[in-house]
């Protein structure tokens, strides 16, 4: 079965301890997702995750067609790094911080366009990214 039919594995960071998503943003993409009736993982802090070396960290970013909705691509990417976890070959980073809840779940349910070409179209660069398994963070 190739990629492109596959439905997207979401992952929802609710970023409990960081705070620095903004709460309103957080608040609604979790109202979207739990109302669009699709499943979805959903992590406390992936920050916190990453600090304790959590051993549930691993098998969450090696699920298939993997989007996590949390904050900079580049902190998830750095994340992972720093608890040994290793990443898919490619995953896509939604940014919380900077996009609008509307525009975040837009992203995660989106279907089409790959997360190379959503990487393109994101105004800063770094709204949304993907990730190549032996990349190391910068």
């Amino acid at each position: 079965m190739n990629g492109e039919n596959v439905e997207p594995t979401i992952l929802y960071c609710n970023c409990s301890y960081a705070k620095v998503v903004p709460g309103e943003v957080k608040r609604e993409v979790l109202r979207q997702l739990s109302a669009a009736g699709r499943s979805f993982e959903s992590v406390a802090d992936l920050c916190e995750m990453s600090a304790k070396r959590d051993p549930a960290l691993e098998p969450l970013m090696q699920q298939p067609n993997l989007r996590i909705a949390a904050c900079y691509p580049r902190a998830v990417k750095w994340l992972c790094s720093a608890a040994g976890t290793k990443l898919p070959e490619e995953v896509q980073v939604i940014n919380m911080r900077t996009l609008s809840a509307d525009e975040v779940v837009a992203q995660l349910f989106s279907s089409g366009g790959s997360a190379t070409e959503n990487q393109d179209s994101a105004p800063d660069g770094d709204s949304v990214g993907t990730f190549e398994r032996n990349e190391t963070p910068t």
